[in-house]
């Protein structure tokens, strides 16, 4: 037992007896690695997130003692299939029962070239913990665990600045070598709701000032985006300090929000940029209530939400004394195509979020125009209607109108009649396939496509059933 502090999502701090608990089958591999004489000892996101009351699945174990990495590869293999990432890094990674292992050697680093991967790494299992500890990034990730002696080490006194809610880094010089930090500072700020210290704000403006930045790779930036998604309570957090520490000059895309205009009539919170953040957290607060698990779903409506009014800047206008943006959500489709590709290759990712940002104000301009079911059926082609109920919904949500309840109408109205007619998840499927038409006598040929079209504009149009759709079929060709 022991006497730790804890945080809640309230951000009020009490202190109260808790044993750190760990899952028994890494008591198991820690005591088995003990046995060979090594000494483990507990490190990083698994001891600070322990600190804040975060259920921890991830553990990493950095192994003191011991300088055969083959002995602790065979230790480890006793429970469960084991992945080497590189005996250059010394890491070995094993997941058991959902929990994910990370076991590593002490290590020292040295920046050999521009690449976030040019580094030269030096193992040493006789380094203090406090020796290794000083690679890493900030002082709270630098917490460590002695499971045998029942003690947390603490040589950079992280868990003052965890009590004081401040992302602090530990040496000005190891820091600056690894410009992923950068984002690294952003994703812990806007999880866990803390400040940046100020020396280290300036190190990382400064890093962004020399263009360091350019040298990540899309898929590193990707994955630092994906945490602050997906783990921030406020994601708007995250991108205002990416606003502040100048990073916004990689993303052209996103800077042209900040200044565009918005008729204050419909956004009197302020300017694109302030109604972009403003719409993020309320998709962040839907997604929680919605209890939406599906990380993938969950990311593209996030970057939906992102991109969704990139194409303001291009026709923003003031006309009569109305601020006008006619057809930005069309666009918006080749900024969203540039933002995305520096991000990502994939190209489904893409032209799932391009789909909603392309018809993020179809709910209203159906409702509103009292739209029939032929028009609802079209959209299911288009986009996923339930997503796009979601994006719209954080798009109303997103701004300071005093009445929101409107918001509810459009979408509720939209998800009504597409569940009553089975696509609010997928395209309305044609009931006439080709299969049909051979069945009917005819020879596959050039014409099939006309009549295929034909029987899907009479099941979209006139709402006809299978049977008499053939009849019309027959009836003209």
């Amino acid at each position: 037992m022991r006497k730790v502090f804890l945080f809640h999502s309230h951000n009020k701090m009490y202190t109260t007896t808790i044993k750190f608990n760990i899952p028994k089958i890494l008591e198991y591999i820690l005591n088995d690695l003990q046995e060979l004489g090594a000494r483990p000892i507990l490190v990083g996101g698994c001891v600070r997130d322990y600190f804040l009351n975060i259920p921890v699945k991830d553990y990493d174990v950095e192994i003191f003692g011991i300088d055969c990495f083959d002995t602790i590869e065979n230790s480890l293999k006793k429970f469960g299939s084991v992945k080497l990432v590189g005996k250059s890094f010394g890491v070995l990674t094993l997941r058991v029962d959902n929990y994910d292992f990370d076991f590593a050697l002490p290590r020292r680093e040295k920046k050999v070239g521009n690449s976030h991967q040019d580094f030269e790494i030096i193992t040493n299992a006789n380094l203090s913990f406090k020796e290794a500890a000083m690679r890493r990034d900030f002082t709270i990730n630098a917490i460590g665990y002695d499971f045998f002696n029942k003690e947390f080490l603490d040589p950079f006194d992280g868990l003052s600045d965890l009590k004081a809610r401040v992302i602090k880094h530990i040496d000005d010089n190891t820091f600056i070598e690894d410009s992923l930090r950068v984002y690294r500072a952003v994703g812990f700020a806007s999880r866990f709701n803390f400040k940046l210290e100020e020396k280290t704000k300036d190190l990382c403006k400064q890093i962004v000032l020399e263009d360091e930045l350019k040298y990540l790779p899309k898929e590193r930036v990707f994955e630092e985006f994906k945490k602050l998604f997906l783990k921030s309570i406020k994601p708007s957090i995250g991108f205002e300090l990416i606003y502040e520490l100048g990073i916004l000059k990689y993303f052209p895309e996103l800077k042209a929000l900040i200044g565009c205009i918005q008729d204050k009539e419909y956004h009197p919170e302020g300017d694109v940029w302030i109604h972009t953040m403003m719409c993020l957290d309320e998709l962040a607060r839907i997604i929680k209530e919605e209890k939406i698990d599906d990380e993938y779903k969950k990311l593209y409506l996030f970057y939906s939400v992102l991109c969704h009014d990139l194409g303001k800047p291009f026709c923003t206008q003031e006309i009569n004394g109305k601020i006008t943006s006619h057809k930005h959500e069309v666009l918006g489709i080749e900024p969203t195509i540039s933002f995305l590709s520096k991000l990502t290759n994939e190209k489904k990712f893409i032209d799932i979020v391009c789909s909603l940002v392309k018809s993020h104000l179809a709910p209203f301009q159906l409702y509103l125009a009292e739209s029939s079911l032929k028009a609802i059926k079209r959209l299911s082609l288009k986009v996923n209607i339930e997503d796009l109920c979601l994006v719209c919904l954080a798009d109303c949500l997103g701004r300071d109108i005093p009445d929101k309840d409107k918001c509810y109408a459009a979408t509720i109205w939209l998800l009504e009649k597409a569940k009553e007619l089975e696509i609010h998840n997928e395209p309305i499927k044609a009931l006439v396939q080709g299969r049909d038409l051979i069945a009917l006598g005819f020879n596959p040929s050039q014409k099939f496509k006309e009549i295929l079209d034909f029987a899907f504009d009479l099941q979209l149009d006139e709402h006809l059933g299978k049977e008499n759709i053939i009849k019309e079929i027959l009836k003209k060709y």
